[in-house]
């Protein structure tokens, strides 16, 4: 077993409980699939777990997950494999795909399966969890939202606008495009790869401070001459806009 950073927590970083989801980790390696149990349940969830593709694929076809963590190498059907039939089957439960293979090319053929996200080992239990939980939040997102809210701060999808407080803030195109992924999931940890991913594109890391000089743009930006931050960096975990 590829070892895992492992930090549970049963709360946000706001101190708020997380609302519990029914996960489903289909794992053959039993002391990985016991250390993610364990995890899952401490942030108050309730996983269930499959040891070999066959068993996962008949477990997740039922229909009563909310979020599938499918190990990419099973015995008896993989978990591209298990993905594929689901899909084809009509079941678009979020899945989060963990392998070791975690090149790009690995990571595009996860996603075309059917995949929802990627993860490559060894990972931060915190960043897996800060995944599966944004993934069981995405039923719920209003798809067509033209206003983005979070404390005092609003931002109009249309007009490509921001004002906190009323007070017009200019930002550059990546400034926006930043900010609005972090207001979407304002009150919850955003990493570094999930900013990455979902900011600059990237499935890899590019090994330069990009992150840290657009975070400290926007802070400056967003922040300055306002008593209480509405960015806040966790550290070792990533960053969070107050909801």
């Amino acid at each position: 077993m590829q070892a895992m950073d492992f930090e549970s927590k049963s709360a946000d970083a706001t101190g708020s409980v997380r609302p519990s989801m029914r996960i489903l980790v289909i794992e053959d390696d039993k002391e990985a699939a016991n250390w993610l149990i364990k995890g899952l349940s401490e942030s108050g969830h309730v996983a269930d777990h499959a040891a070999d593709g066959e068993q996962g694929l008949n477990m997740a076809s039922e229909g009563l997950y909310d979020v599938l963590i499918v190990d990419r190498m099973l015995p008896k059907l993989d978990g591209l494999g298990i993905i594929r039939k689901l899909r084809d089957d009509g079941n678009r439960t979020p899945a989060l795909i963990l392998s070791a293979l975690s090149d790009v090319d690995e990571r595009v053929k996860g996603l075309r399966a059917g995949g929802d996200d990627y993860l490559g080992k060894p990972y931060a239990f915190s960043e897996l969890l800060a995944r599966v939980e944004n993934l069981g939040r995405r039923p719920t997102e209003k798809p067509f939202e033209t206003t983005l809210r979070a404390a005092d701060l609003e931002i109009d999808i249309l007009s490509r606008t921001v004002t906190r407080a009323g007070k017009p803030i200019l930002l550059q195109p990546r400034e926006f495009k930043l900010l609005e992924y972090l207001v979407r999931n304002a009150g919850h940890i955003v990493t570094r790869t999930m900013l990455l991913e979902n900011v600059w594109d990237y499935h890899f890391d590019p090994q330069t401070n990009v992150i840290d000089v657009h975070v400290s743009r926007l802070r400056s930006k967003i922040d300055k001459g306002f008593d209480e931050p509405i960015l806040q960096t966790v550290r070792g975990a990533g960053y969070m806009i107050k909801a």
